[in-house]
């Protein structure tokens, strides 16, 4: 099936620019996917949205059928994915309503989360060196510029299992790691889509500075209120950021990243 180029995860401050889309509903080997996908043309590009939580934000993150989702998307066609996500900040100068184009992330998740599609008989040990595409990640840099939104070219995501957030405690070790962001969604999906060859990136949408914040003189973690502004305000200038990143996206296959499952076998 060749119904979509560019993958799109996010949620429901999506759904306008789907609002002619095909519904496609789509059963993998690996189970449903979190919602139906929805396949329209932006920008002169056929790009298929998945709300990862599902419709009405019913999934928590470690409940998401990770493997169902990118599945789907390479079963539509999909090359490249744009996976934007919110998170909290772990460093002052990364302030609430930033952007953070990610490169690394330290994967703190545990229990049922299935992150590997070589699970049994093709059995393949994947390089996690560099997870996020290079030639995305410059192309949401430049869309950044271009659209004046505040962002850091590179950092480290922690992902935490959720629903719950760190304590204090939790915060300020993930801060003297020098990570830049917490979420609790980029792994295993980042893994898989390198799992599939699929280019990926992350824009991390920083909503809040983490709990760390709390025990910090003069800075104090938002309260519920703020956050929402502050996603609001994200959405919006996410919504021409992607829009920038659909026109100029070049839809060729990234060689570094149809590599990886290939090279990835171990005998």
């Amino acid at each position: 099936m060749n119904k979509a180029d560019v993958g799109i995860f996010g949620g429901s401050g999506f759904y306008e620019f789907f609002k002619n889309a095909e519904e496609i509903s789509l059963e993998t080997p690996h189970g449903k996917p979190s919602d139906s996908v929805f396949v329209a043309e932006i920008a002169g590009k056929k790009a298929a949205f998945l709300p990862r939580h599902g419709r009405g934000h019913k999934l928590p993150p470690h409940k998401i059928p990770y493997k169902a989702n990118l599945w789907a998307m390479k079963e539509l066609g999909v090359s490249k994915i744009i996976a934007p996500s919110a998170a909290g900040s772990l460093k002052k100068e990364i302030k609430p309503g930033d952007f953070v184009i990610c490169d690394q992330y330290v994967d703190f998740t545990r229990g049922a989360r299935e992150d590997t599609f070589f699970d049994g008989q093709d059995v393949r040990h994947i390089s996690q060196a560099r997870p996020y595409c290079e030639k995305l990640r410059k192309l949401a840099a430049d869309a950044c510029r271009k659209n004046n939104v505040a962002f850091h070219p590179s950092g480290t995501t922690t992902v935490i299992n959720g629903p719950r957030f760190s304590t204090i405690a939790e915060s300020q070790i993930y801060k003297q790691w020098n990570c830049s962001v917490i979420n609790m969604t980029q792994y295993p999906e980042v893994v898989l889509a390198n799992e599939l060859g699929i280019c990926y990136v992350n824009l991390a949408l920083v909503t809040d500075y983490d709990a760390w914040a709390e025990a910090e003189k003069g800075l104090k973690a938002s309260d519920a209120g703020q956050i929402l502004e502050t996603f609001r305000r994200n959405i919006e200038n996410l919504k021409k950021v992607l829009m920038r990143m659909l026109e100029d996206v070049d839809l060729a296959p990234c060689h570094d990243c149809l590599e990886k499952p290939q090279k990835a076998k171990f005998s």
